[in-house]
């Protein structure tokens, strides 16, 4: 009867049988989940530092990807320029054929030309010999 009188006053004995002002279940409730906390803390603590591994893994393969990308970009941006300076080098040597086939030809001008005076100037000779 004094145990419900103390119950009802807000008093509770425990285990030990001293006297508490919160009831033992209560108290081995919040015990519990004061446990519980501390093993949810340290659970989110182990995330975090996993999820900070992770982080610093996929900041690395970001800077490596970036690091290949621009490997990539100026490997494209040399054989672009590898192939205009191939396109304007054969365009110089198409010049330079186009230059020669002139020369070419001026010297089968002069070629022929030339096969004409001395056809001309042998023929005179011929007549020169045959009058004197």
């Amino acid at each position: 009867m004094a145990k419900d009188v103390l119950r009802e006053a807000g008093l509770h004995f425990d285990e030990l049988n001293k006297l508490r002002v919160l009831d033992p279940e209560v108290t081995q409730q919040t015990t519990e989940l004061k446990e519980e906390c501390k093993d949810f803390v340290d659970k989110i603590g182990q995330f975090q530092k996993i999820v900070g591994g992770l982080i610093g893994l996929v900041d690395q393969l970001a800077k490596e990807a970036e690091n290949e990308k621009m490997k990539a970009i100026g490997a494209r941006n040399l054989l672009k320029s590898i192939a205009k300076q191939r396109e304007a080098q054969q365009q110089q040597l198409q010049a330079l054929i186009a230059e020669k086939k002139m020369q070419l030809e001026r010297y089968r001008v002069e070629y022929e030309a030339l096969c004409k005076v001395e056809a001309e100037q042998n023929e005179f000779i011929d007549q020169f010999i045959f009058q004197k």
